[in-house]
């Protein structure tokens, strides 16, 4: 099993919305992918938790498994992904990324 691990530092304004708003649409559109990528296992999103005050300039994290190294990344260039990262990508600042196998 393969565990993927992103977090993000959004912008304080984009897309015409606070930087709470556009959390709360990430949120939204990763969670939609839910069942319809069957490579994701598991999918959670957590905005504004208090864990992030461990990983402080934390916005949103993204908590997701997959069975294999090659479901990973099928998942990464499946197109519905891939519009939930065109969002992502206007309205963030920063991004770290971990996947580990468990």
């Amino acid at each position: 099993m393969i565990k993927h691990i992103v977090m993000w530092t959004l912008k304080d304004q984009a897309e015409g919305r606070d930087k709470a708003a556009n959390a709360a649409e990430m949120q939204s559109r990763l969670l939609a992918l839910k069942g319809k990528l069957p490579q994701a296992v598991e999918l959670e999103v957590a905005v504004g938790a208090e864990i992030f005050a461990a990983v402080p300039e934390t916005d949103v994290v993204l908590s997701s498994s997959f069975r294999t190294k090659e479901d990973l990344q099928t998942y990464a260039v499946h197109p519905l992904h891939l519009e939930v990262v065109e969002f992502i990508k206007k309205v963030v600042s920063e991004r770290r990324v971990v996947d580990f196998e468990v």
